[in-house]
């Protein structure tokens, strides 16, 4: 398995104007597996799913504004899963930091998870 962990990026998801326009704090956190058989052998970056690429991937859909990190997350998913076919694992999570809510609380995260058959 591969994982990027608390990657960090500004972005302007949410519902209210203000989020829109001021824009937040966001850590995107994935893992992945796929066959990895030839990689652990050969030392080649071609035989792997190189971890820049899948952040390249991610830093491009948090460019993007939605309104929810519902569909952030799942336009991750999607975007990474059709570059990579060969992915049998998938688990994204994007946390908002300091979320507009009333109370004190660290961030609202949302995780989405799949198992592909390949």
């Amino acid at each position: 398995m591969i994982e990027l962990k608390s990657m960090k990026f500004y972005a302007y998801h949410g519902v209210s104007k203000q989020e829109t326009k001021v824009g937040n704090y966001f850590i995107v956190d994935v893992s992945y597996s796929f066959p990895m058989d030839k990689a652990v052998v050969s030392d080649d970056i071609f035989d792997t799913i190189s971890y820049v690429h899948v952040y390249n991937l991610i830093k491009i859909e948090m460019d993007r504004p939605s309104k929810l990190i519902e569909h952030v997350t799942e336009r991750i998913s999607t975007k990474i899963k059709s570059e990579f076919p060969q992915l049998t694992y998938l688990k994204i999570k994007v946390s908002k930091l300091n979320p507009p809510l009333e109370g004190e609380v660290f961030c609202a995260s949302v995780t989405i998870e799949k198992e592909f058959n390949i």
